[in-house]
């Protein structure tokens, strides 16, 4: 029985999966390797990533997934920081790395054939070689395969929603969150064994890993990875071949497929005019409506959107048409879920139901009225930051309730209302997160820079930028000078950021930033 394909690639059944696994459970045992050893993986979606996943998982071992966008140094330094001590890495992703910065790594291996790419001695790496083959493995069969077990308060993954040094925040994830998910997820979404979906968003990011990998996984699905750059053609491609059963999402593919493809045609005069009359407005949105079921394979129950809010113009007309999608809301912090409810009940403008292992509360004097924080407690929240204990302290409260940052509403049947994200979070094109504060914390450093706010507009990054005015005034430069300078500021600042996070363009404001009390930015005001 298939268990993953590579798209356009190989499959693996789930009997070959074992197998796998149970010769890197040998090496994993010979070489030493310790239950509790953090082990990274760092490479795009692949079977030979949820191979390695499983491997780590079942020995119990910590995961560290690190986002191939990621730049070199921040690279190391997740590797460094984790103190991981085994990694297995993409070819290319890993030429890139300075293995002499790595004094904790005592091997590498390729994730395109297991094949050993680095290893501290000969005798390490000869090791890995015996062992990672039948012969010294043994076979596996299904009374033989053994997986480890976890306590529920075992970490279990290390994730690191961002790179560099100065902003690290590597999220503690404990087996019973990822249990929590799972089980949750096989209750309330429909999938079943056998069932096909297709796996695009970043497996480094718990969205992806959990709900187009681990719950599928759990119920025997089989799973059909975008090893490659995932763009919104590849994803429609392979949605159309593969026709998953379900589809998790974010919004700016949802956005764009909306923007490009339906939008153009109900703005031609024509169709303008047909959708006033009632009769022909249904058929017109019965029409659109199949046209989207068939662009996304036409098998799907329903398409869940998660990891940033959805543009409220493409959220109306989809209701307005009845296409088969929810909203989900989740951070890392818990593994992802918060909140979840199928489309069919689903409460229009809400970001689903809270999930039933979980509790909510607004820190408002009126939750159900008055905007608040939202703060949870359950099975599904972190552990805490790894090696940051003041930050834990400030985000998960003396009587266990996580601070989300967000802010938000609820209604007697808790779902949640969410009218503001104050953490400031951006989302790449495939779910990558962006924090625009990492960014303008290194352009405040360029040339003429005196304060900066890096915003979305139209699924682009831009920076607006406050020049210095003395400098400005010392150097005498006037505008034109000043656009050519940004130029160079922008082309010099996209070397120090992944390709997820490049700024389009700079622009210039002409007056301070206004600001709270307090001197921050009110960003609300540029974004």
């Amino acid at each position: 029985m298939p268990v993953f394909t590579d798209f356009e690639g190989t499959t693996t059944t789930y009997g070959e999966a074992a197998q796998m696994i149970r010769q890197i459970h040998r090496y994993f045992r010979e070489s030493g390797i310790q239950k509790g050893d953090k082990i990274a993986i760092l490479g795009r979606n692949s079977s030979t990533w949820a191979i390695s996943f499983l491997a780590i998982s079942g020995y119990g071992g910590v995961i560290v997934p690190i986002l191939p966008d990621f730049n070199p140094d921040d690279i190391v330094h997740i590797l460094n920081h984790s103190e991981s001590i085994f990694l297995f890495a993409a070819d290319t992703l890993f030429d890139k790395l300075p293995v002499d910065k790595l004094p904790g790594i005592k091997g590498v291996v390729s994730l395109s054939k297991f094949s050993p790419l680095s290893f501290k001695t000969v005798k390490e790496q000869e090791l890995w070689e015996t062992c990672f083959t039948p012969l010294m493995a043994g076979q596996s069969t299904s009374d033989n395969f053994e997986m480890d077990e976890y306590t529920g308060e075992d970490l279990s993954i290390i994730s690191y929603t961002s790179g560099t040094s100065g902003f690290t925040k590597g999220v503690m994830i404990p087996a019973r969150s990822l249990l929590s998910n799972i089980i949750y997820a096989q209750d309330h979404m429909p999938l079943e064994a056998g069932d096909r979906i297709v796996s695009f968003l970043p497996m480094a990011h718990v969205f992806g890993l959990l709900f187009e990998f681990l719950f599928p996984v759990s119920v025997g699905c089989h799973v059909t990875f975008l090893s490659k750059a995932p763009t919104p053609q590849l994803i429609i491609k392979a949605f159309q071949e593969v026709k998953p059963r379900l589809i998790l999402s974010v919004p700016l593919v949802i956005e764009k497929i909306y923007k490009k493809r339906i939008l153009p045609e109900l703005e031609k005069p024509l169709i303008k005019f047909l959708l006033k009359v009632p009769g022909i407005q249904l058929l017109l949105f019965k029409k659109v409506r199949t046209s989207l079921i068939d662009t996304f394979g036409g098998n799907f129950h329903e398409i869940v959107i998660g990891g940033a809010p959805l543009n409220h113009e493409v959220e109306a007309f989809f209701r307005k048409i009845k296409f088969p999608f929810t909203i989900g809301y989740g951070m890392t912090e818990c593994g992802p879920l918060i909140s979840y409810e199928p489309w069919t009940s689903f409460s229009p403008s809400s970001a689903g139901r809270l999930v039933d292992r979980m509790e909510v509360r607004i820190d408002s004097r009126d939750p159900y009225n008055e905007v608040g924080e939202i703060q949870v407690r359950g099975a599904n929240v972190m552990l805490g930051y790894y090696k940051n204990e003041k930050i834990t302290a400030e985000t998960i409260d003396s009587e266990g309730w996580l601070h989300t940052g967000d802010l938000g509403i609820i209604d007697t049947k808790n779902s949640v209302y969410i009218r503001g994200r104050s953490k400031n979070m951006l989302l790449g094109s495939s779910g990558q997160n962006i924090y625009p504060e990492e960014m303008e914390d290194k352009l405040n450093n360029y040339p003429f820079v005196m304060e900066c706010v890096i915003t979305e507009r139209d699924g682009k990054l831009v920076a607006f930028v406050y020049p210095d005015p003395e400098i400005v005034e010392k150097e005498m430069a006037d505008v034109v000078q000043l656009k050519d300078i940004m130029e160079e500021n922008r082309r010099q600042v996209n070397k120090e950021f992944p390709k997820f996070a490049q700024l389009s363009s700079i622009i210039l404001v002409t007056k301070e930033f206004e600001k709270t009390p307090k001197r921050n930015i009110k960003r609300y005001l540029y974004t």
